[in-house]
C-alpha cells in the first residue's frame, strides 16, 4: 500500500513508544504489523489465505462489478481507454473475475489494474498492470473492496475522568492508556464518534480513512469511485469500537505482530464528507447495489425443474451464492459507498 495521505510517517506526541520495543498507538503499530517488510499483507498466501471477502465468496461479485464496469463505460460514452482499479487487490482475484465476465468488445478497450504492496502473482493475466499506487487520472471505475478497513487508525478510550485517551499497544497486544486526544483527531471525534463521558467507551478514530478515501477518490477524472466495506454511520456507533484480528479464516485478538490481519469497521458516512467533490456521494448497502445491478438471490422458478433440470441445478446454486452474498446480518449489510464524476450514478 502506497503512503496515502494520514499514513504513519512519524509517531505522534500521544502515540511514541517511551522505549524501543515498547507500546505506541494503534495506527503506527498496526502500519507496521500489516505493511511493514515482515507485514501481514505481504505473506505469500495473500489475504485470502485468512479471511473471506464477497470477491472469494462467488464469481457472481466480479459478475456484478462487471455489469457496473460497463454501466460506467456506457455513461462516458464508450471511450476508446477505460480504465478499472482493483484497490488492494490481494492476489489479482477480482480483477481476472471482471476481465473474465467482460463482453470482448469492452475488455479489449480495458486497462486493467491492480493497486496492491505485495509482488505480482506469477500466473496473473498479463493485461493487468500491477502497482502499489492508484494511476494519478482514471477514467472508468475505481473499485476498492475491503481496503478501508486495512487503512490503520488509532483507538480512543475514555479514562475514569470521562477524557478520550489513546490506546497505546504493544507488540504482543497489551493496551495500556496513553495521552489525552488532541487536535484534528478529538474534531474527528466530536463531530464523528462522540464517547461522552462514560468510562470505557472505546472509538476508532478514522481521519486517516476519510483522508486515504479523499485522495483516491479525487483521481477519478471522469467515472465512479467505489468503496465496499462493513461500515457503520454516526447514529448507530458501537459502544466499544470493532478493532479485531483475522488469521487462518477465524477471528481472533488483535496483535500487531504481524502474524494476523488487523481490521475495523468504516465509518463511511465521515469518508463521504471528506471528499470534496460538488455532487454528493451516495451511500448504501451491499444488498441494495447488487439488487440494482440485477443480483438479487431469487430462487428459479421450480417449473424449470422439469422443462431442463441441468439448468435448474445452475440457477438454483447461483441463487445461493446470491443469496449470502445480498444476506442480511452478513455480506448484504456491508455498505457501498458511491463516488460519480462527470457521470450519473450508474446505480440510480
Amino acid at each position: 500500500m502506497w503512503a496515502y495521505p494520514g499514513a504513519v510517517t512519524q509517531e505522534t506526541r500521544g502515540q511514541r513508544r517511551e522505549a524501543p520495543g515498547g507500546p505506541r498507538g494503534w495506527r503506527a503499530a498496526a502500519e507496521e504489523a500489516l505493511y511493514g517488510p515482515a507485514g501481514f499483507y505481504r505473506r505469500p498466501e495473500g489475504p485470502g489465505g485468512h479471511f473471506r471477502t464477497s470477491v472469494h465468496a462467488s464469481r457472481l461479485f466480479a459478475g456484478a462489478v462487471a455489469e457496473l464496469l460497463q454501466r460506467v463505460d456506457t455513461a462516458l460514452g464508450r471511450p476508446g481507454a477505460l480504465d478499472f482499479v482493483d484497490m488492494a487487490a490481494g492476489r489479482g482475484e477480482l480483477v481476472t473475475g471482471v476481465l473474465a465476465a467482460l463482453p470482448r468488445e469492452v475488455a479489449a478497450r480495458v486497462r486493467p489494474y491492480a493497486v496492491e504492496i505485495a509482488g505480482r502473482p506469477a500466473d496473473l493475466d498479463e493485461r493487468v498492470v500491477w502497482r502499489d499506487e492508484p494511476p494519478a487520472r482514471i477514467t472508468g471505475l475505481l473499485f476498492a473492496n475491503e481496503w478501508l478497513d486495512n487503512v490503520p487508525v488509532d483507538v480512543a478510550e475514555t479514562d475514569p475522568a470521562g477524557v478520550p485517551r489513546y490506546v497505546l499497544v504493544g507488540d504482543d497486544g497489551t493496551e495500556r492508556p496513553g495521552g489525552p486526544v488532541t487536535g484534528a483527531d478529538a474534531d474527528w471525534l466530536a463531530r464523528w464518534w462522540p464517547l461522552g463521558t462514560e468510562e470505557g467507551a472505546r472509538a476508532e478514530i478514522g481521519l486517516p480513512r476519510d483522508r486515504a478515501w479523499a485522495e483516491v477518490a479525487g483521481r477519478v477524472a471522469r467515472g465512479l469511485a467505489v468503496a465496499v466495506d462493513y461500515a457503520h454511520t454516526v447514529g448507530a456507533r458501537p459502544p466499544f469500537g470493532t478493532l479485531t484480528g483475522f488469521r487462518a479464516g477465524r477471528e481472533t485478538a488483535p496483535v500487531p505482530d504481524g502474524s494476523c490481519d488487523i481490521t475495523a469497521h468504516v465509518a463511511l458516512d465521515a469518508c463521504a464528507a471528506a471528499d470534496r467533490h460538488p455532487a454528493p456521494a451516495r451511500l448504501l448497502t451491499q444488498r441494495a447495489a447488487l439488487d440494482a445491478l440485477g443480483l438479487t438471490g431469487a430462487r428459479p422458478p421450480l417449473t424449470l425443474a422439469s422443462t431442463d433440470p441441468a439448468a435448474y441445478v445452475r440457477a438454483l446454486a447461483s441463487a445461493g451464492e446470491a443469496a449470502e452474498l445480498t444476506a442480511r446480518g452478513g455480506l448484504g449489510d456491508f455498505g457501498w459507498l458511491l463516488r460519480a464524476v462527470d457521470i450519473a450514478d450508474p446505480l440510480a
